[in-house]
């Protein structure tokens, strides 16, 4: 058993004989009465997602998982393709498990997969990454005055974030992945 400091993003706990993943977790501590973690759990087979708070220091049944570095290589239909590094074994990871990650994946993007029992059960991707702009509007004379200070922008991956007016085609830049915000250029 374990206490709730150890809860973290893709740990495995046993609640009520079920298995689920973490998939957000935030520690809140108020003003007044005991600080607590919020929880946003999936079930290991897929079927059911819910969500928990547990009191600080209340004992939790925290599930021993491997951790293996994984990259990613490409989608087919409902799963994510992934190799590990080291065996060049190729594994099948189900969208399901993958979940809010996909738009975030790139060829090449290298993970942290959580394994149980052989099966990949949650992935943790970089904090940030960084991405090519595919397109973006060119800025308008003006646009900082009516207080319009961000554009949409397509990444190289087809993912679409809000950065300022400044970022042009072409640029790398760094998105962050827990928060889908712009991380800033990248600057060699």
């Amino acid at each position: 058993m374990a206490d709730t400091s150890e809860i973290k993003k893709g740990a495995v706990i046993r609640h009520n004989g079920t298995l689920y993943v973490v998939t957000t977790f935030q520690f809140v501590n108020p003003g007044k009465g005991q600080a607590f973690t919020k929880t946003k759990l999936k079930s290991i087979d897929g079927a059911k997602g819910t969500e928990m708070t547990f009191k600080s220091g209340e004992s939790v049944d925290i599930v021993d998982v491997f951790h293996e570095n994984l990259q990613y290589l490409y989608q087919n239909g409902d799963f994510y393709s992934f190799m590990n590094k080291e065996s060049y074994e190729t594994l099948d990871v189900s969208a399901s498990v993958v979940g809010e990650d996909a738009p975030y994946l790139k060829e090449g993007l290298e993970v942290v997969a959580s394994l149980h029992e052989g099966n990949v059960v949650a992935i943790q991707l970089p904090k940030k990454v960084t991405y090519t702009v595919k397109t973006a509007p060119p800025a308008v004379k003006g646009d900082s005055t009516s207080g319009n200070v961000t554009k949409e922008i397509e990444l190289d991956n087809g993912l679409k974030i809000q950065a300022p007016i400044f970022i042009k085609e072409g640029e790398e830049i760094t998105v962050n992945t827990e928060t889908g915000e712009y991380g800033g250029r990248v600057v060699e």
